[in-house]
Formats: structure tokens, C-alpha cells, sequence
């Protein structure tokens, strides 16, 4: 992507319940920022004391929790609120950014829609896609993309008129490949729990790597969403739970199904594993300190990853309780909520030496 002109307009994208952290984390990394408009509830329109390039590179660097997705503003129009505004946005892009877009990098259009408008994203998505292959010849690629157009669409009300606001960046500067940070996964027949998407997630953010026949210890294994998914990376799996696991994993010799709390298997005299998992339902501090008793059973250059249930109240410091009680035994290599994260972040741990 050649470069784009130096831009102090962005939105920002946080889960609405952690929209507050998420903007504690705008003001630690550029304490100019202002929020000056809610275009939804967890998106936010912000004028920043930096460049977007410039605040993207340190959050590359050292990653925000909270703060899930951004795309920077550089043009903003006015919207009529019909199908006619899929030739307004085209005209402003062939003549505003399709020229500053490299022909020889992947490209992908990213819109949201907020509110009613009587065309949903996948028609904004193709209209720009051509209008950018037309313009700049980019190849479009909408799985990996190098450069990404941004598109928000919000719908007027209160006698307000409708809006799009877009921008041109690189991928890795919105910090998620997906808009608004929101990865989907298709549904599979055989899916147990809703929970392996969290897992899925984590897995691709992270960059984790699988390689077949590890041993994993799964912690609160029931009814087994976790378990599935690594087995599915031909892992052998210890799944830790007092509950039943679905049948199809109980019958599955690569599954030990240990019937305990993870307390009591701790107790036992357990293995050691290259994978330690738990997405168990506690105390985020009691959870960390359960992970850190099981340190001594992961393998040096193995990895843990768990998640970290924080309460309604309190949050920011129950949060930095339980990383500080995670750092005893380990590095906290990655720490984020993701997008089928609830009220919990996933947290990615590697042994300390």
C-alpha cells in the first residue's frame, strides 16, 4: 500500500461491557483522545492526539486487552439512506483512496452496517471490491488480506442523516483481520458447546502452534467443546472434569477422562503435558493460581492458555491480580477479549525458564 495521508480520525471497536477499559487503554496509549461520537454501542468515532499509524505500530507492539478492532477515518460523507448511496460510496473511493491502494498487495472491503439501511454489508463489500479493482488493480482477497478498506455505514436518527465513514489501512494496523474484530465460525455438525469458538479464536489470534500427538490436559473439561477441538489437532487429550464429557469423546481412545476436580487430579500425581487448557467457571484469581500449581506439569517449551472470568464489579483490578499471579510461573505471552469471549479475556501463557 503506497502511503495513505496522516489521519487523527479512527474508530475504535470494544464489547460493550468493556467499552470502559477499552477506553482507559485509548487514554494510556494517546492521553489527547477524545471519543466524540457512540455510533453503537462499543464503537466509538475518535480524534487522537497522534497519527493512526503511529498509535496502530505501539499497539502492534505491545497489544491492547480490550481495544478489539480500529480503522482509521479518512473520509467521511453524508449517506441518503437508499440503495443509491452503494454509487455514492463508489465514486468517493474511486477518487478519494482506491489511488493510494498498491496494485500488487491482497485487498479486502470491511463493512459494517448500524442501524436499518436497506442494503446489508456483503452489498457495500461487492460494489467497493470492484470499484477498487477497476481503479487501482489490487487482487482481491477477502481471507488474507495485506491492505483493507474500511467502511461504516450508520443509519440517521433523531432527525440526524445518515453517515459512512471510511478508511484505508493495513491489516495488521486494525488489529484484528475481521471487521470490528468480530470473527465468525460456520457451525459444524459435530460441535459440543458454543465454547470452541473461544478456543478456535485464541488459537488464530495467538498464532499458537498445534503439533499432532502433543499430550493436553483440558481443566473443567465438561461436556468436552475444548476437548474436541484438540483432538481435531491430533492431540491426546487428559480431560480433567467430574461432569460427563459428550459420548462421542468418552469413546474416543485418544480421550483419558479423568472423573475429579482439577484440585484433586493435581493431587494425583499427574503427567506432564506440552498443552495445558482451562476454561473453568471461577474466581479469576483462584483460577490463576490454580494454573500456576499446575506449572510444574507443563513441559518447558510447552504453552497454557485459559480464560479469566472477571466480575461486574472491580474488573481492572481483579484483572491485575490474577496476571500478577500468573507471572510467578509463567510469561504472559498474550491477553485479549476476544470476540466470543463473554465477560472473561483469554489469556496465552508460556513456562518461565
Amino acid at each position: 500500500m503506497h502511503a495513505t495521508p496522516e489521519t487523527t480520525q479512527l474508530i475504535l471497536t470494544a464489547d460493550p461491557d468493556f467499552v470502559d477499559l477499552a477506553q482507559e487503554e485509548l487514554q494510556q496509549a494517546d492521553p489527547q483522545a477524545q471519543v466524540t461520537d457512540a455510533l453503537a454501542p462499543g464503537v466509538l468515532l475518535v480524534h487522537t492526539g497522534r497519527p493512526f499509524q503511529e498509535l496502530a505500530a505501539a499497539w502492534q507492539a505491545a497489544p491492547p486487552i480490550f481495544v478489539r478492532h480500529i480503522c482509521p477515518v479518512h473520509v467521511s460523507l453524508p449517506l441518503q439512506g437508499d440503495t443509491g448511496d452503494l454509487e455514492t460510496l463508489a465514486l468517493y473511493v474511486a477518487g478519494e483512496l482506491a489511488p493510494w491502494m498498491d496494485p500488487a498487495l491482497p485487498f479486502s472491503v470491511q463493512t459494517r452496517v448500524l442501524g436499518p439501511l436497506p442494503y446489508k454489508p456483503f452489498d457495500v463489500n461487492s460494489r467497493l471490491a470492484e470499484t477498487v479493482q477497476e481503479v487501482a488493480g489490487a487482487p482481491l482477497d477477502v481471507r488474507a488480506p495485506v491492505q483493507v478498506l474500511s467502511v461504516v455505514c450508520v443509519a440517521g436518527e433523531g432527525g440526524v442523516a445518515p453517515r459512512a465513514y471510511l478508511g484505508l489501512s493495513l491489516a495488521a494496523e486494525n488489529l484484528s483481520d475481521w471487521a470490528g474484530g468480530m470473527r465468525r465460525f460456520s457451525r459444524e455438525p459435530d460441535q459440543i458447546s458454543r465454547s470452541e469458538f473461544k478456543l478456535l479464536e485464541a488459537l488464530e489470534v495467538f498464532q499458537i502452534p498445534l503439533t499432532p500427538r502433543g499430550v493436553a490436559l483440558d481443566l473443567g473439561a465438561a461436556p468436552g467443546g475444548w476437548t474436541r477441538v484438540l483432538r481435531q489437532h491430533q492431540q491426546y487429550v487428559t480431560a480433567v472434569d467430574p461432569g460427563e464429557l459428550d459420548p462421542r469423546l468418552a469413546a474416543d481412545p485418544a480421550v483419558r477422562h479423568k472423573r475429579m476436580t482439577a484440585q484433586a487430579y493435581l493431587a494425583d500425581d499427574p503427567d506432564r503435558f506440552d498443552i495445558i487448557v482451562n476454561d473453568m467457571r471461577m474466581d479469576a484469581r483462584d483460577s490463576a493460581r490454580l494454573m500456576v500449581a499446575y506449572a510444574r506439569q507443563l513441559y518447558p517449551d510447552g504453552w497454557a492458555l485459559m480464560t479469566l472470568k472477571l466480575p461486574a464489579r472491580g474488573r481492572r483490578q481483579v484483572l491485575d491480580h490474577a496476571l500478577k499471579i500468573l507471572r510467578r510461573a509463567y510469561t504472559v505471552a498474550g491477553a485479549r477479549q476476544l470476540f466470543h469471549n463473554r465477560s472473561e479475556i483469554t489469556v496465552y501463557l508460556r513456562p518461565r525458564s
